[in-house]
């Protein structure tokens, strides 16, 4: 068995083309470290709906340049298959380790196979990227990028020529051509060829920010930002001064690309303490708000000032605030939300008399909703003008909240006004997730299998009346592996993380709201309901 290890790690050494991977594999080889090799050579990183992403290294179980030149190649097979040989597909990438090197493999395959390669001309947010497959009719875009992971991954994530990430049978048709090749020396790639594109598209992509804004609508609202050491500031920088905003207050720590994300121990915002600087910065300053980008400037997590400190938004909350200012600006045409994002969205819609769609987890889903106006996810992720962009953008979010603050201001009002106000409307919606990180995945099978072989009939003291398994699909949505539980007054999803080791569950509860005065009431109410309905599920699902 390890002679058979030792063979095939010495036939992927041989083909390796990077300097780096090689010398750590050869390290490795001669070390007979068989435990390592064997992680590394346990099979092959599986192309999903989500692209690829993992941990940087040697080995077919690691993000490195010959698992990439493969993607790129399986690609190139699959496009030339379905009728598009010679489109141009375009290649963006991030500021993380190995994301230039990973764009320039891409574009040499691409080259290699009869397609017109064309590279955005630096790291630059991902939204960026899904505009200009649209912009450019390009028959496909791949992005570099790991997003909010830690600083040892990188990804590769597809998207097709409508400008919206794979979705089934795109995956499996892309990871079977993968699978087909059989050595890199198969795969041309030739030197010259690919393109480098200029700041026009930048450019283009800049100026279609401005379609965001209602015209002529108060721009006074004033913020700090954090690029999360990822590829944001410029580009947000630059939307915001052609709109007349104030220019944001930068959070200088976290201001330019570092692939290392020094300051925080996950680059996601949404984590304890990836904000701290942020919340620094305002202390200091005292702007309206706060707007922080991932790495890769996709999502968008805003933070208000509430009772002489600050509090972040949860994304549900921003995505409410959103759709309810589309609809007072006259927005027309269809609203969308994933399984596991807030409930209050559809009663927004309804009210305003909108079609609203409910999707799968993931905006390659709510990316193709039919005659989508606004789509959001719970993850601080929004599509405010799928026109231009169909993907999240936390550009263009950003844009709108701050819009939306400086409206607000010139009322003398704030975004948790604004909230208060949707929950006496609509009711108070309440979320919470419960996550549970995992070094062993067969923690996560557990649970699944534990909540289907035993679905809770109550928790909370709120009686399940309605326990639907996902993987069986339901008359609008795809099989997908979850459970949704229905309660009187509540709703829990139970997912795996489609690209972390994490056991997600997301909960929402209801109350209804009579007038202003019933708030506090009505928050301690769910903020006790979703104590308790953490407490059950996490009982039932055995974590």
């Amino acid at each position: 068995m390890h002679d058979d290890l030792l063979a095939r790690a010495q036939a992927w050494l041989a083909e390796d083309p990077d300097p780096e991977t090689r010398a750590e594999l050869a390290e490795l080889i001669q070390a007979r470290d068989v435990t390592e090799l064997a992680d590394r050579f346990a099979g092959t990183l599986q192309f999903g709906t989500a692209g690829l992403r993992g941990e940087l290294g040697a080995g077919p179980m690691r993000m490195n340049r010959s698992v990439v030149i493969r993607a790129a190649a399986g690609l190139a097979a699959y496009l030339t298959k379905n009728g598009q040989a010679g489109g141009t597909v375009v290649i963006g990438y991030d500021a993380r380790h190995k994301s230039a090197d990973f764009a320039r493999d891409t574009a040499a395959v691409m080259t290699g196979a009869g397609f017109r390669a064309a590279v955005l001309p630096r790291p630059l947010p991902t939204p960026v990227l899904a505009f200009v497959i649209r912009h450019l009719g390009a028959v496909a875009g791949v992005e570099v990028t790991a997003s909010h992971n830690p600083p040892r991954d990188n990804g590769y994530k597809v998207y097709l020529g409508d400008g919206s990430q794979i979705v089934p049978p795109a995956d499996t048709g892309i990871a079977a051509q993968i699978e087909a090749i059989v050595s890199l020396d198969d795969v041309p790639r030739p030197e010259t060829g690919p393109q480098t594109l200029d700041d026009a598209v930048l450019d283009a992509y800049l100026a279609r920010t401005d379609a965001v804004l209602a015209q002529g609508s108060p721009r006074t609202a004033r913020t700090v930002y954090t690029a999360m050491h990822g590829v944001g500031k410029d580009v947000l920088l630059a939307a915001f001064a052609r709109a007349g905003f104030p220019e944001p207050v930068l959070v200088a720590e976290q201001a330019e690309p570092d692939p290392d994300f020094p300051t925080v121990a996950f680059p996601n915002p949404e984590e304890p303490g990836a904000m701290d600087l942020a919340f620094a910065a305002a202390r200091a300053t005292a702007p309206d708000l706060i707007i922080a980008n991932d790495p890769d400037a996709d999502r968008c997590a805003v933070a208000v000032p509430h009772d002489g400190d600050w509090r972040m938004l949860r994304g549900d909350e921003v995505g409410s605030l959103l759709g309810a200012h589309l609809v007072r600006r006259g927005a027309r045409g269809t609203f969308a939300a994933s399984i596991v994002s807030s409930s209050l969205l559809a009663r927004i819609a309804e009210k305003a008399g909108l079609p609203y769609e409910e999707t799968l987890t993931g905006f390659k889903w709510i990316a193709r909703v039919d005659g989508l106006r606004y789509g959001y996810e719970e993850a601080l992720g929004y599509c405010v003008d799928p026109e231009g962009v169909r993907d999240k953008d936390g550009i263009t979010a950003a844009l709108l909240v701050t819009e939306l603050a400086s409206e607000l201001k010139e009322q003398g009002r704030t975004l948790l006004d604004l909230l208060d106000d949707l929950a006496v409307e609509h009711g108070l919606h309440a979320t919470d997730q419960l996550s549970v990180r995992v070094q062993d995945l067969s923690v996560i099978a557990r649970a699944m299998d534990r909540l289907r072989a035993r679905p809770p009939v109550s928790l909370a003291g709120l009686a399940v009346t309605a326990a639907e398994d996902l993987t069986r699909g339901t008359d609008r949505l795809p099989p997908t592996d979850g459970l949704r539980y229905t309660l009187d007054g509540a709703r829990i999803v139970v997912r795996p993380s489609g690209t972390e080791p994490k056991l997600k569950c997301y909960l929402e509860v209801v109350v209804p709201v009579a007038a202003h005065a019933d708030l506090p009431a009505a928050r301690t109410r769910a903020t006790a309901l979703l104590t308790d309905l953490k407490r059950d599920l996490s009982a039932a699902a055995g974590i």
